[in-house]
């Protein structure tokens, strides 16, 4: 894709930016770019390369999910700054 073909208006309406008309020429030229370069990982040849989502293979990284001690229902709410009938009080977030 060229340069030419970016729509780098309507690009940044979906990436909700105002842009001045240089930084739309900037933009356009950035984008040109990476399309170029996009288009040139095109010619490599991978055949036979299995899709990988990590350059290093992983296995689960996670700690086992194991039943264990928590704090108390008191410990919990110790340091909170204020609480009722058991619960946390906290400022309201909807209007």
């Amino acid at each position: 894709m060229a340069s030419a073909e970016i729509d780098v208006k309507y690009v940044a309406h979906l990436a909700r930016l105002a842009l001045t008309p240089d930084e739309e020429k900037q933009l356009g030229a950035q984008l040109g770019s990476i399309l170029g370069y996009i288009e040139k990982l095109r010619e490599l040849d991978v055949t036979g390369v299995e899709p990988t989502a990590h350059a290093v293979p992983m296995v689960n990284v996670t700690r086992a999910d194991e039943i264990r001690e928590s704090l108390s229902h008191e410990d919990a709410l110790r340091n909170a700054p204020r609480q009722a009938n058991g619960l946390f009080i906290v400022p309201k977030v909807v209007e």
